[in-house]
């Protein structure tokens, strides 16, 4: 899931955090925030995208990585590593592309007009890029999911969920999405489910069950691994659907430079395991930290969490011209999402500034700094 445009890319609600235009700031839009907040102290403390503030170290590439064409062997390296990642069976059920957003706008271009739902709210470029290929497109509620024998006249021909979502973190187990993806395969239909966030609970995924028919998985690359900018995404699925999709986005889909970094990080257990236990005692912290000030958390992931507060609008306002970014939304102007600060300078001044607002109640977490802490390899 690219970052990041929830069922959120409100057109602002008057000044104060919009971008140019009158456009509301996407997630990591400093540019907007500084046009917006022209007189915020810099550097910007950036919460307003759910990637992990502590990336993977970027290991030495090959020279010819850089000098020559990805080759097969690189590629299949990194299907590879994707499979054994995500526990998914084979190598075969595996594609790759520059970013989970060019598999989110290639997907819909490979069936004809089909009816499509989408959970709601949720990342809104799914609803977007299927619109915009012809299909017929609806939100559906948590609560409305299509019943295992409901009418094929009634039940959509693609059921889309995003799995931990974004922005509330609704979760739907994976025996549930197992029931939903028989249905709509007996329909000769597909359920795709967005675990870009999943990496923190790989046992509420259902990459291990890829090649079931009528099951697509996606997984992001950037946001666990803090590697955003790499733009790697990767699609499980049955394996003459993944067939199609290398097809589809060609060769060279990902750099040369991509190909290394990511099959190194993929295939780090004792990186992947530590940081688990390192975003886990942050979210506390950033937990403590936001309730502290009197906002009441009512949902998240390990690399974002929900508040839900009236004020949250003068909140915005407040944290932008203190230089601090978060994430609002249209739909819910009493909702602000908040990601994780990484060096403890932006703790200490994300602290302040709830501090300093005369509306919330004062103190703060003064909590130490977060370490990785061990775990044993997944």
């Amino acid at each position: 899931m690219a970052e990041d445009g929830t069922a959120t890319k409100p057109r602002v609600v008057g000044g104060g955090g919009a971008g140019k235009g009158g456009r509301l700031l996407h997630g990591g839009d400093l540019d907007g925030a500084r046009a917006a907040f022209p007189a915020a102290p810099e550097p910007w403390v950036d919460l307003s995208t759910g990637i992990n503030p502590w990336p993977y170290p970027l290991p030495p590439v090959p020279p010819q990585a850089w000098t020559r064409l990805p080759g097969r062997a690189e590629e299949e390296a990194l299907r590879a590593a994707a499979a054994a990642c995500y526990g998914a069976p084979s190598a075969e059920l595996v594609a790759a592309a520059s970013g989970s957003q060019a598999l989110i706008q290639l997907l819909p271009r490979l069936l004809p007009p089909r009816r499509v739902a989408v959970i709601e709210p949720t990342y809104a470029e799914h609803a977007r890029c299927w619109a915009l290929a012809g299909h017929e497109v609806r939100s559906m509620g948590g609560t409305d999911l299509p019943a295992a024998d409901a009418p094929d006249v009634l039940a959509p021909d693609v059921l889309i969920v995003v799995n931990p979502n974004n922005p509330d973190g609704r979760l739907l187990p994976p025996e549930r999405l197992l029931e939903l993806a028989e249905a709509q395969a007996a329909r000769g239909g597909w359920l795709v489910v967005d675990e870009a966030f999943a990496d923190m609970e790989p046992e509420q995924s259902v990459a291990r069950f890829a090649g079931r028919p009528g099951l697509v998985v996606l997984r992001s690359f950037g946001k666990f691994f803090g590697l955003a900018g790499l733009r790697l995404g990767i699609a499980l699925a049955p394996a003459g659907l993944a067939a199609v999709l290398r097809d589809a986005v060609g060769p060279w889909a990902v750099s040369g430079p991509g190909l290394s970094i990511a099959t190194a990080a993929l295939g780090d257990g004792d990186w992947i395991a530590g940081t688990r236990g390192r975003l886990e005692d942050a979210m506390a912290r950033l937990r403590r930290l936001l309730s502290g000030a009197g906002l009441t958390v009512v949902g998240g992931t390990t690399l974002f969490c929900l508040v839900e507060d009236r004020r949250a609008p003068d909140l915005y306002r407040m944290l932008g011209e203190s230089g601090i970014l978060v994430r609002r939304f249209e739909f819910r102007p009493d909702w602000l999402r908040f990601g994780l600060p990484g060096p403890e300078e932006g703790w200490q001044r994300l602290s302040v500034a709830l501090d300093g607002h005369g509306s919330w109640k004062q103190g703060g977490d003064k909590v130490g700094t977060v370490q990785p802490r061990k775990k044993s390899a997944p």
